[in-house]
């Protein structure tokens, strides 16, 4: 990374001969185009992408309505794009009906569709309350059967999981529906009873991706072999690799974070910080409520500004995308990420600095021929720019200020 230094150009000093005056007045401290480019190496596969995405989770929230679900799952202009719909599993069985409407029309958009339960049913718990509590010893294998028939009936009503969750942040304590889990329990209940749900499964959706109960169950072969996605949410914490499960095979989701700040440079860092979580090699950035005042649609119906930034990445890398290798901070507040399909390629650049700052992506191992950009900022909403050409393997662009782009093969 390379900073900006006052001093920009120095003029020659009167009592300095000739030549030093010259030299000085050569001199700058601007970063050259060189040491800020970023290198996009299209042989280096990291991740397997699943996509991005948001909650609509029933009866806290009214159900999203058609034009919502079209919003925030169509990929024309104008919407989101989003590929994963997260759903709350219900305690009762007479809840799992109005969970089909909005996931329906998801799915029929390409969503994928994954669940997590708040609380097993009462019956099951230590405390026979939907708040706090803990799965009894005894009810593995009725909390296990529970988890079965949610997936079931979703898909016998046209609507099959990708993936269902153990409990959604088992590692706080709360006054709403909620169940503890402890290292122990959430490994004897991957270990010997996950198969029998039927689905893939995932786990821990810890409130700030601790390891502690998810590196218990890797580091059992019977048990990591029951879990294919580790799954976390990013409240307080850092972002960065969960090592042990990427060395395992596993795929890595952030499956829930919300920022209530709704101005230009929270929606802005958003953006960021989905960059962040796909250069610490995860496979999916889920948002929290889809529709709300914080979320990327309104409560009007509108796109927020957060929901053309989370766009940026939902309407051009898509499922089965892989992420490459690319210098990830090419210069000071600037942050990249890059990926492929095929002969597609998408780089994605977020440019946190005021000013318009130059920017050279140096494409290695591949060839592309031109780009076509789409930037949100506080003027555009993901609106698309000229076609750029690309010259000597070199993609020379101007980002605007305070803005993310996301150039697009063509």
């Amino acid at each position: 990374m390379f900073l900006n230094t006052m001093g920009g150009r120095f003029a020659g000093l009167a009592l300095a001969g000739a030549a030093l005056a010259a030299a000085c007045a050569g001199s700058s401290d601007q970063p050259s185009e060189e040491n800020t480019t970023a290198i996009v190496d299209l042989l280096s596969t990291r991740q397997v992408i699943r996509g991005f995405g948001g909650a609509n989770i029933l009866p806290w929230r009214p159900d999203m309505t058609v034009d919502e679900v079209n919003t925030a799952f169509g990929s024309g202009p104008g919407q989101l794009g989003f590929t994963i719909l997260r759903l709350r599993v219900p305690r009762a069985q007479s809840e799992f009906g109005p969970q089909i409407p909005t996931a329906r029309i998801a799915r029929s958009l390409g969503a994928a569709i994954i669940a997590s339960p708040w609380s097993p049913p009462e019956s099951m718990k230590t405390n026979n309350n939907h708040i706090e509590g803990e799965l009894r010893s005894d009810s593995y294998e009725a909390y296990a059967a529970h988890l079965r028939a949610f997936a079931g009936y979703m898909s016998s009503n046209g609507v099959p999981l990708h993936a269902i969750s153990v409990q959604n942040e088992p590692d706080v304590t709360v006054d709403y529906e909620s169940c503890y889990w402890n290292a122990a329990q959430m490994l004897a209940f991957v270990k010997n009873n996950a198969p029998s749900i039927g689905i893939d499964v995932f786990a821990d959706e810890s409130s700030a991706f601790q390891h502690n109960l998810t590196d218990a169950i890797l580091n059992d072969p019977v048990a990591a072999a029951n879990l294919p996605i580790i799954a976390g949410h990013i409240y307080g914490t850092l972002i960065e690799p969960r090592s042990l499960a990427l060395s395992k095979g596993k795929e890595v989701w952030m499956t829930e974070h919300l920022d209530l700040d709704t101005s230009w440079n929270a929606a802005l860092a958003t953006g960021k910080e989905i960059n962040d979580c796909m250069n610490a090699s995860m496979s999916a950035y889920v948002w929290w409520y889809i529709v709300r005042y914080y979320g990327p649609i309104l409560e009007d119906g509108s796109v927020s500004k957060r929901g053309y930034v989370m766009s940026q990445f939902a309407r051009f890398v898509r499922p089965g995308y892989f992420r490459v290798s690319a210098t990830a901070s090419p210069q000071s507040l600037v942050d990249v990420s890059a990926y492929k399909s095929g002969s597609g390629v998408v780089i994605v650049a977020v440019n946190r600095n005021s000013s318009a700052v130059s920017q050279t992506f140096a494409i290695e191992n591949g060839a592309v021929a031109t780009f076509t950009p789409y930037t949100t900022s506080m003027a555009k909403d993901c609106h698309q720019e000229d076609q750029i050409a690309v010259s000597n393997d070199r993609l020379s662009v101007t980002l605007d200020p305070s803005s993310i782009t996301t150039f697009v093969s063509n």
